[in-house]
């Protein structure tokens, strides 16, 4: 079995604070793919270029302290692709893809953050530039190769994957464009909703971000907006699912999925 997880740390200096590294060293996942790792390679390196035995390959956002995404594997790749080739958003540290390439499969992991657009409508309209690209972008992918994507991906794709859907139908991360982007993606390009695939009628237990505001994490007042999305022969192969909540490293938990997978 391969052990897969994708965590939204929140800064990797301030989730190693809160104990990410021991409890990583106990689950021993195989690949982790972290996002917002809010660091630059000088913090990195001596400190965070492994974790728990896995090594880190990154991409950093030009802007200090800003997004950035990292993908931590017990195995070495064949291949490192940093960015997916936008003008706009590799600036920002968006994507790692980690390939492991055999006579027998072409096979990628990613980590990917998707923009918010929760703060105003000027990283909403980033947010749809993103969407607009990346779709494209992933289909051609699709075309090539077999892949996992992990990430947040800042959308809530039905009403089951939120508490209150009811009153953010018109906030960010469920408006009716980005729902429909993933529809499109799952139905039309036929990628795979990890999550959904083993665990189809989940409600409160899927969520995996809560905000900082009230009591939202206490009242499991969640999201569902990390995902495991994959090409149809890798999502066949996963086997179990699980999100981890018995700590808080973040404001996002862990989610991992096994897949009957050999690299």
């Amino acid at each position: 079995m391969f052990k897969l997880t994708s965590l939204n740390l929140n800064g990797i200096r301030s989730a190693a604070s809160k104990g990410v590294e021991a409890w990583l060293a106990k689950a021993k996942p195989d690949c982790i793919c972290v996002q917002e790792v809010k660091a630059q390679a000088e913090d990195v390196q001596g400190r965070f270029d492994h974790i728990a035995g896995l090594k880190g390959h990154f991409h950093f956002a030009q802007k200090k302290g800003y997004s950035g995404v990292a993908a931590y594997s017990r195995h070495e790749p064949s291949d490192v692709v940093v960015g997916f080739g936008s003008a706009e958003f590799d600036a920002e540290g968006r994507y790692i893809e980690l390939r492991f390439d055999t006579p027998a499969r072409r096979f990628s992991i990613i980590s990917a953050y998707f923009p918010s657009g929760s703060s105003g409508e000027e990283r909403q309209q980033a947010k749809f530039r993103f969407l607009d690209e990346f779709e494209p972008y992933l289909a051609r992918l699709k075309a090539e190769r077999e892949f996992v994507l992990c990430g947040d991906v800042n959308i809530a794709h039905k009403e089951q994957d939120l508490k209150n859907w009811r009153s953010n139908r018109k906030n960010s991360g469920f408006l009716p464009q980005e729902r429909a982007w993933m529809t499109r993606l799952l139905d039309e390009h036929r990628i795979v909703d990890v999550y959904r695939h083993l665990r189809p009628d989940t409600t409160d237990e899927s969520y995996t971000w809560w905000s900082n505001r009230g009591q939202a994490y206490a009242n499991n007042v969640g999201w569902r907006l990390d995902y495991h999305l994959a090409t149809p022969g890798i999502g066949q192969l996963a086997r179990t699912e699980s999100i981890y909540k018995q700590e808080k490293f973040s404001d996002h938990a862990p989610i991992t999925v096994q897949y009957e997978l050999t690299l």
